[in-house]
């Protein structure tokens, strides 16, 4: 069942981006200078971007910004990323109904390529995701969170490593970061929604990602006697077409399965020559968390069975990755009514779920919660997918996501 909003159909992009930046300075508390931060942050950590776990400086960066708010943080035990807990009102509020709003910090291992004047200064790392942009949001809710205290306890979760399998959200929940905590929110920068463009959804809005890994060794030889040695390139190209038949006759079709190899490797060159190692790579992804769960069960056997008859050693390392990240009905709703606070009913928009991953699921796993997508598109430039090194996006959108966060962490239930 979904009862998010119903979303703007005339007119499914949501407003013109002059006209969301209107309604979303209109919010209570946004002021010139709270722009003018969220752009200035923005730009300090995507100059200095840093790969997952490494995110020391960023870190810092956050908690000199929450230190000059009057908050206090703590940090994860394993070095980057924090929390950060915001007390109630002291009048007409509740100590309980905690909410989390979640930023992820973490770049990734790219050249970035957007000829921006506050580029990367960190030579093959770019924050080409989007993340420099989340965590300023979650900084400009928090200053509104300061002006105007909230009426119920508040956790930011400044999260690491999101571009790591299976995530750094798991670190982050065995620390203990959504311990007490009712409801959580999240928001995705998305370079193909138009700014003023919020996608809600209630159910799976990701799938499940988890990282393949097969490794074939046997003596080698002469291709002209395959028999007295296990012929590597055959039985890899075996198993690369034969364990997804299995997948297709053992895993129920409607879960949206998909088996991709990325990556098939064995030989030196030679067309006379059997090499003695090969090996495959390659993802699992599912839009059902049931097959999620599933999968490690089905596949590897399947890829030693397939084997098993051409004479060689077979190593399969199946590593499961995220969840599908399911959203809560009851918090898609009161997301619905955030975005409507903020930009209108026509900011609502339509959001399906993607094959993509997201390690948000693993919070979703423990607490209800919801995963928006941002629209950052200014809608007129060319489209630039994530993870692109000429990835952009529309800074308007900025206090869009600071006022939504915001407002999702003052309605009630």
């Amino acid at each position: 069942m979904n009862n998010a909003p119903t979303a703007n159909k005339n007119n499914p992009i949501g407003t013109t981006p002059a006209d969301a930046w209107s309604a979303a300075k209109g919010y209570a508390g946004v002021d010139e200078q709270l722009v003018e931060s969220l752009t200035g942050w923005r730009r300090h950590i995507h100059r200095n971007p840093e790969l997952s776990y490494k995110e020391f400086q960023t870190t810092d960066y956050i908690e000199s910004e929450l230190n000059k708010l009057g908050f206090e943080v703590r940090r994860f035990e394993f070095g980057s990323g924090l929390t950060c807990d915001i007390p109630a009102a002291a009048d007409g509020s509740s100590e309980t109904d905690v909410v989390a709003l979640r930023a992820d910090i973490d770049a990734l291992p790219m050249e970035e390529t957007t000829g921006y004047d506050f580029s990367s200064t960190n030579e093959g790392v770019c924050h080409s995701c989007g993340h420099d942009a989340h965590a300023a949001m979650l900084l400009g809710a928090a200053t509104l969170l300061a002006k105007t205290p909230p009426p119920r306890p508040v956790r930011l979760i400044f999260q690491p490593a999101e571009e790591t399998m299976p995530g750094g959200a798991v670190d982050c929940v065995q620390e203990g970061a959504v311990e007490g905590v009712d409801r959580i929110i999240a928001l995705h920068c998305d370079p193909h929604r138009v700014v003023g463009d919020v996608g809600v959804h209630a159910g799976a809005i990701t799938s499940s990602n988890a990282k393949l890994e097969v490794t074939l060794q046997a003596s080698g030889g002469h291709t002209a006697r395959p028999h007295e040695t296990g012929d590597i390139v055959y039985a890899l190209s075996t198993v690369a077409t034969g364990v997804a038949q299995v997948v297709d006759r053992r895993i129920d079709p409607r879960s949206g399965t998909v088996l991709t190899w990325g990556s098939i490797m064995a030989g030196a060159g030679a067309p006379n020559v059997i090499p003695a190692k090969g090996t495959l790579a390659g993802t699992v992804r599912s839009a059902s968390r049931d097959t999620w769960v599933e999968l490690p069960e089905v596949i590897p056997p399947a890829i030693r069975a397939i084997a098993e008859p051409y004479g060689v050693e077979v190593d399969v390392n199946y590593v499961q990755g995220v969840p599908p990240v399911v959203n809560d009905d009851a918090c898609a709703e009161i997301a619905g009514r955030a975005v409507t606070d903020v930009l209108g009913e026509q900011g609502v928009g339509e959001a399906v779920q993607s094959s993509g991953g997201e390690d948000f699921g693993w919070y979703t796993e423990e607490i209800p919660g919801v995963y928006l997508r941002l629209g950052v598109w200014n809608g007129e430039s060319p489209e630039t997918d994530l993870h692109h090194p000429a990835f952009a996006m529309d800074e308007r959108a900025l206090v869009i996501g600071a006022a939504v966060f915001d407002r999702f962490a003052r309605l009630d239930r």
